[in-house]
Formats: C-alpha cells, sequence, structure tokens
C-alpha cells in the first residue's frame, strides 16, 4: 500500500518538511517540491520558540538522530519569562518548571532555535524527496483521481495527494480554495537582534539575556525580548552558517553559529507612520525609527536597539488568516500558514503547522497501510486541524491587538491582572502549567 499512495507536498518549510520526514521514515512516497533553487534561499535569521506541542510533533515525526540534533543545536530557553514595563519593572515571572515541569524532558519542553538551524535539521536525509527549483503554478486533475502538478520549469509531477505547505502566499490555496482570505490585521513590528557577547552581557541587565521578556507600556505598543544563546560546544548541523561566507552582505541576520538577544517592537501603522515611507526605510532608518518611539524608555532597551546591527533590522507587515465555512474533503489539502497563517504574537504558528505535520503524517500512514480509506484519513486531519488552526489564528490575532492597543484603562487593568498572578501564586500555576501543552 505504501508504495502505490504518492504523496506531494509543495512548499519546503517548517511543516512541509516535517511532514516529509515522517513520511519517509515510514516507507511512504513522498516528494517535497520548493521553488527556491538553493537550500539557503528561503532561510531567515531569527529564533523560533518550539512549545510542547512542537516539542512532541518533532520528536514523533524526526528520526532519532535528527531529533538528537535538534536537542543538540537549540538555545538555552532561559529560566522564565517575564513580563515588564518599559522600565523593566518586573509585573510577572513565570519559572520554566511552570511550563515544562521539573525534569525538563526535551519531547515535553520549550526550546529556542535558529529558523536556520531548525531548516537544516528538518532538510537533513531529504536527499531524492527534497527537490529545489520546482516553483509550482498550477494543477489538474485526471479521471482517476490523480493530482498533476505543473511547474514554471515546465516540468510535472503527479500523485495520490497534494498537500498545500507552501505559506501564507500559497498557490495551492489560491486555486483549491480561492474564497480564503488573509486580512491585513494593521499592525506592523521591527524586529532586530543584538550578538550576545561577554562585553554585551555586562551592560545588558541579567534579566534581558536569561529569558524571554514580554515589555508592556503604557499603551499603544509593545515589545518583545528574547534570547538565544548557544552552548560553546554546540553543533553547527551540516557545517552551513553564516560564517561560512554563504550571506556575506548579512552575516548578523543569517548566522546561526552566534549567540544574541532578538527584539521586535510592535505597533499600529499609524503610529509608525505611512507604509510606503516604512518600506522605504532600510535597517539603520528602522531602528532610528525604533529608538524615537522609545524615548523614555529604559537605557538598557534602548541600547539594546540602538547596538543592533543594521543588517538584522527588519520591517514585517502583519497579517492574519480569516476562517472560511468547511470544505469538502478531496485529496488535495492544507498545512500551516497555507491555510491558518497567523499573527506571530502568541509564538505558536511554527508549533501549529509542526502538530498539523504530525496528525497529517498519522493518518496519511495509516491509510497507506490499509488501515483506513485515503478521504476517511484526510478529513479527520482537517476536522481537528481546522478547530485547532483557526483557535490559535483568533488567539494570535487579539494578543496583537492588545498589544497595540491604546486604551489606557484596559492597558492598567492587565498589568493588574499580571500583579495578581505574581502575588498569588497558586493562581499562577492553574494560570500558567499548562502554556503550550493544550
Amino acid at each position: 500500500m505504501s508504495k502505490r499512495l504518492r504523496v506531494a507536498v509543495v512548499g519546503g518549510g517548517t511543516g512541509g518538511l516535517a511532514l516529509a520526514q515522517a513520511l519517509h521514515q515510514a516507507g511512504v512516497h513522498v516528494s517535497v517540491y520548493e521553488r527556491s533553487r538553493l537550500r539557503t534561499e528561503r532561510l531567515q535569521g531569527y529564533r523560533v520558540h518550539i512549545n510542547p506541542h512542537g516539542s512532541r510533533a518533532l520528536h514523533e515525526c524526526l528520526p532519532p538522530d535528527l531529533w538528537r540534533a535538534f536537542v543538540a543545536t537549540c538555545g538555552s530557553p532561559g529560566s522564565s519569562f517575564s513580563f515588564v514595563t518599559e522600565q523593566l519593572a518586573e509585573l510577572l515571572r513565570v519559572e520554566e518548571e511552570l511550563t515544562s515541569g521539573p525534569a525538563r524532558d526535551p519531547v515535553t519542553a520549550h526550546h529556542s532555535v535558529s529558523r536556520i538551524t531548525l531548516h537544516q535539521v528538518l532538510s537533513a536525509g531529504l536527499d531524492g524527496v527534497l527537490h529545489h527549483g520546482k516553483e509550482f503554478e498550477r494543477y489538474t486533475r485526471a479521471d482517476d483521481g490523480t493530482v498533476t502538478l505543473h511547474f514554471a520549469d515546465g516540468t510535472t509531477a503527479t500523485a495520490n495527494v497534494l498537500v498545500a505547505a507552501d505559506g501564507a502566499a500559497s498557490r495551492v490555496r489560491g486555486q483549491y480554495l480561492p474564497h480564503a482570505e488573509r486580512v491585513d490585521t494593521g499592525v506592523r513590528t521591527i524586529a532586530g537582534k543584538l550578538p550576545l557577547t561577554e562585553e554585551t552581557k555586562r551592560w545588558l541587565p541579567t534579566q534581558l539575556h536569561t529569558g524571554p521578556n514580554n515589555v508592556i507600556p503604557p499603551a499603544g505598543c509593545g515589545m518583545f525580548v528574547a534570547p538565544h544563546e548557544l552552548d560553546a560546544e554546540a553543533p553547527v548541523v551540516n557545517g552551513i552558517g553564516g560564517n561560512d561566507g554563504t550571506f556575506a552582505e548579512d552575516t548578523v541576520l543569517f548566522d546561526n553559529t552566534g549567540s544574541y538577544v532578538m527584539w521586535a517592537y510592535a505597533a499600529d501603522h499609524t503610529r509608525l507612520g505611512p507604509d510606503a515611507e516604512l518600506s522605504a526605510m532600510d535597517g539603520a532608518a528602522l531602528r532610528d525609527l525604533v529608538g524615537r518611539l522609545t524615548e523614555g524608555w529604559h537605557p538598557s532597551l534602548r541600547r539594546l536597539v540602538a547596538d543592533s546591527p543594521e543588517q538584522s533590522v527588519s520591517l514585517l507587515p502583519i497579517r492574519t488568516s480569516v476562517r472560511i465555512p468547511r470544505w469538502e474533503t478531496t485529496n488535495i489539502t492544507l498545512l500551516g500558514d497555507a491555510i491558518h497563517s497567523m499573527t506571530p504574537f502568541r509564538g505558536i504558528g511554527a508549533n501549529t503547522a509542526l502538530r498539523d505535520a504530525q496528525l497529517l503524517a498519522r493518518n496519511l500512514i495509516a491509510a497507506a497501510r490499509g488501515e483506513t480509506d485515503l478521504l476517511s484519513a484526510i478529513h479527520d486531519y482537517e476536522t481537528h486541524m481546522i478547530d485547532y488552526g483557526f483557535a490559535a489564528v483568533r488567539m494570535s490575532r487579539r494578543t496583537a491587538a492588545q498589544t497595540v492597543s491604546t486604551n489606557r484603562i484596559s492597558r492598567s487593568m492587565f498589568k493588574a491582572s499580571l500583579r495578581m498572578f505574581s502575588a498569588i501564586p497558586p493562581l499562577k500555576r492553574k494560570v500558567f502549567s499548562d502554556l503550550g501543552s493544550k
């Protein structure tokens, strides 16, 4: 059965590659078609937070050696994460044992990983499976139910199942579910990173390089700050990193061999200025804009921004998907951002894509083994994915709106609730102990 089922995955991102790893391990014929010509073209230079959902999914999808490589190349997630004011006054600290448990089993723990390194781990061992330079244009269906993919280079590929894993601007979704929308939230984020060295550690407050921090100013904006600190002995997967000359012009942004502190300032577009002006700004201009907007904040936060290399600073307009009515199941399905793209404000986009890959892999493997029919397997996946995927979309959009809200009364009430959690440990434990595990 596994030899008869052929799965084509369009898009070589986190979810698509995790799905391919799981299917490949199980002996299911799978091919991944990625539009970039080289492995290094799609690499991005910021950290990814992997929560317990994502950890369990990676553990299940990856072969043991690659799971060990993932764990070995992760940065320290920190001993806690905190909510602080723009003056770095602590509102609430959530200790790691609340979210990862006292034993900190890697399978159920939180992790910090470079996007570059995660992509390298997920790509490893997929020779003959992962095909680069394959820009998907459209698909056609045959009378026997098979789907043929048509690529920009004139080639085609045929499969029994087509999985759209081609991101928020999915071409597969555009043809299959043309009514599925993505909308502009109006939120804009400017992000950068400061190399974490012995010198920067001397002036950075300890709380900024030992764990993530959500900075909660009075109203209208917010900032997220998180360290990505590598062990000096941590390996570099496949030897591909920013220090090998591959990214000569952006060695800071694309370096996955060094430690750093990442920051992201978010506000409504009306606060930052016209989109045309923002889009025309280079990294130095964007960095200076954040400097002006954070005037009066704690000097260490301002220096964190000011000392970040301009090559590491980027503008990120925030868009989100809109839930659509349930569609009829076929042998075409979607995962990750291709169907439920979300804002980055809860750090769950990649984890939800990994959860998709885990569930879809289980179901397709069961179909390949004759334990269920193919459409039932895909229907079961879509039923659950639509439920938890769009719930994550709603939560992340709500958090984005709260982050940039100009309602000072609401912001004050939120800070008061954080202080209450801090003052009542049993309440804090009840609220945060399941973070990322459901």
